[in-house]
């Protein structure tokens, strides 16, 4: 199985959250599936993760994400659906901020060029894609007018935004997931839940690989 796992960088106030990025490819890995990581080649901006502040400087997605796998990583550019089997986006505020900018305009945001591009291509597939922490928004901001199912946890006020994009959203805890069977999507809240035991937060995410990766044999056979 080849499962799609796309990063926005690295660090959770700009990018890939990096505990749900690593859970996400160690649950990849022990199901015995492979992992394609990828990203966008794009300059954004930081943010300082021990003063929590904007930093002047720009970095690179692509560049920053690297870090997470050891340099084993590719421009999402070069990535089509006819080389994955599933798609799953581990949560950080990158995936809300780079991959779409669901952060700063809510209900009428847009998804970065390619993301959409292979978001939809992946399910137009037939195969299943997933979603972690805030990354459900970008599925909210694509599938809402479909009526996707979803979860960010018990946020009310990031759910009722998710709901005026059309999307039906869900509270569950950390450690639990929503599967919208219809349309082949999984998400689990994650770190939404702030001050959530890493315990529990693996245990939502690995739940959500094992689902995605079953739906992924079913469409294979």
């Amino acid at each position: 199985m080849r499962i799609g796992v796309l990063l926005s960088g690295c660090g959770y106030l700009d990018g890939s959250e990096i505990r749900e990025a690593v859970i996400t490819l160690l649950a990849v890995d022990r199901s015995d599936a492979q992992a394609t990581i990828m990203a966008p080649d794009l300059d954004v901006g930081s943010t300082n993760h021990l003063t929590k502040q904007p930093m002047k400087e720009k970095r690179n997605i692509l560049v920053e994400a690297a870090r997470i796998p050891r340099g084993k990583i590719v421009d999402i550019q070069k990535i089509k659906a006819d080389d994955l089997d599933a798609l799953i986006l581990p949560g950080g505020f990158g995936a809300a901020k780079h991959l779409s900018n669901f952060a700063s305009h809510g209900a009428n945001a847009t998804v970065q060029g390619d993301v959409e591009r292979l978001i939809k291509d992946v399910h137009r597939q037939g195969k299943p894609v997933g979603a972690i922490c805030i990354a459900p928004s970008i599925l909210a901001t694509i599938f809402g007018k479909e009526g996707v199912q979803v979860t960010i946890g018990n946020d009310a006020e990031t759910a009722q935004v998710l709901e005026q994009c059309g999307a039906k959203h869900h509270n569950r805890k950390a450690e639990e997931i929503e599967v919208d069977e219809r349309l082949r999507m999984v998400t689990t809240p994650a770190y939404m839940y702030d001050d959530e035991r890493l315990g529990n937060i693996a245990t939502g995410i690995e739940k959500l690989v094992h689902r995605i990766i079953g739906m992924a044999k079913a469409t294979r056979m």
